[in-house]
């Protein structure tokens, strides 16, 4: 599970822009909850190795402002699931009485908190650090982050506060997978279930980072490992509510997973927290599975199962390759119609196509279809060739990458998927121009 930082702070200081600098502009929002003035942002971001999550929050304020009691709200969740936080200020104005207040804030959380005294863009302003120190936090650090001053500093502290990696490595062969839904959808009755097969063998371990439980089982001789959040740890108004925002707990699963099951009720159909959730798996390019459950208290005909799988190809457009099963934790009603599923996913997950079979399916779909013309210039494909799986990747060579257009990229994906099993399995496609070829 990936190590979260969060970002916090009263309005403009600067998190949003610290958020970039740190994120090296490559912002990638994994979810952005509808309903609140400001919302958290999430990206992947990466220090000398180490990958982390990076959550950018709302300002912060004492101030009776429309949607405060939301931005609040998010703000504290994103704080109460965070290993480290960086608390944004701002070096011209001093302490002001809304630091203080988010310092007491943060005094609750127990956390490591390092000061990020931003806009140090004058070195004569340097003295002026010192004054953050009487906020009670061991670490202030001088920051821009428009000009970059001190970020590697600030990061280096970043992951001297998060500790050595401590994540389990499973091996090669063994399937992880984790159930990532909304709230009520059945998701730990379904651990229950999977793991209360008679030919199941159990033996469960704490996870080796917080929030999580790794319970590595065998199902017909095959090494399985299901990853499961574990329970909400506080009491209080954020933790009733955590549960509402469980996007935070779904990215940290969804890493340490090798497949993704987007647990759906069949009786509540599917919502847009659901599109957001599988988003998160495509996007991190993991296998992908939906999994309707409480299929049993559904009333079916001829054409319900159809109708449903409609829905869901309807509302997941970018993951018409994910396999649906239908079933019940609760009846154990096609249950074990999950387990050949996830094997097979994880097989197309990692499969090689060769250099020369690929050429030709390219040369063929190049040929059935090939590129329109733009202005004078016509899309080339070289050649390509196969580069990594768990997601299978492609690069293929072109004469330019601005020739490219998405429908084309798609019609290619489509003529791939056509000749190679990999369903279940995002994959995805780089285009790469041929130096000294237009």
């Amino acid at each position: 599970m990936l190590p979260i930082i969060a970002v916090v702070g009263r309005p403009n200081v600067g998190k949003s822009t610290l958020f970039n600098r740190i994120a090296q502009e490559r912002i990638s929002i994994v979810d952005d909850t509808k309903g609140v003035t400001r919302d958290r942002l999430y990206t992947r971001a990466n220090w000398l190795g180490t990958d982390f999550i990076l959550i950018d929050t709302g300002g912060l304020e004492q101030a009776e402002v429309p949607f405060m009691d939301q931005i609040t709200l998010q703000a504290e969740i994103a704080m109460a699931e965070a290993d480290v936080i960086i608390f944004v200020t701002n070096v011209v104005d001093g302490i002001t009485s809304d630091d203080e207040y988010i310092a007491n804030l943060l005094y609750r959380t127990e956390k490591p908190v390092i000061v990020a005294t931003n806009f140090l863009d004058d070195m004569n302003r340097q003295e002026n650090l010192y004054e953050f120190y009487t906020l009670g936090f061991e670490h202030v650090i001088g920051v821009s982050a428009v000009h970059g001053i001190g970020i590697g500093d600030l990061l280096e502290e970043s992951m001297r506060q998060l500790g050595p990696k401590t994540d389990t490595a499973y091996d090669d062969a063994t399937i992880c997978f984790s159930l990532i839904g909304r709230p009520n959808v059945g998701k730990s009755s379904l651990v229950n279930t999977l793991l209360g097969e008679e030919r199941v063998i159990v033996s469960e371990i704490a996870g080796t980072t917080r929030d999580a439980i790794d319970t590595p089982f065998k199902y017909h001789e095959k090494d399985f490992v299901v990853i499961d959040t574990a329970g909400i740890r506080r009491k209080g108004k954020v933790s009733e509510k955590v549960e509402k925002y469980s996007v935070l707990r779904a990215l940290s699963a969804v890493e340490r997973s090798n497949i993704v099951l987007i647990v759906i009720d069949a009786t509540a159909g599917i919502q847009e927290q659901d599109k957001k959730i599988a988003g998160i798996a495509h996007e991190a390019g993991k296998g992908l599975i939906f999994v309707v459950n409480k299929w049993d208290a559904i009333e079916k005909d001829d054409s319900t199962m159809s109708d449903f799988e409609d829905k869901i190809r309807d509302g997941f457009k970018y993951a018409d390759y994910a396999p649906i099963i239908y079933l019940s934790a609760k009846t154990k009603q096609r249950v074990h119609t999950l387990f050949p599923v996830l094997e097979t996913v994880f097989e197309n997950q990692h499969r090689r196509v060769s250099t020369s079979v690929l050429n030709e399916i390219l040369q063929e779909a190049y040929i059935l279809n090939p590129p329109s013309l733009q202005g004078q210039r016509r899309l080339k494909i070289f050649y390509g060739s196969q580069v990594s799986t768990e997601p299978p990747t492609f690069v293929l060579f072109i004469n330019d990458e601005g020739l490219i257009h998405f429908s084309y990229k798609r019609y290619l994906e489509n003529k791939i998927r056509e000749a190679f099993d990999f369903g279940g399995t995002p994959i995805h496609i780089i285009f790469r121009a041929k130096k000294g070829d237009v």
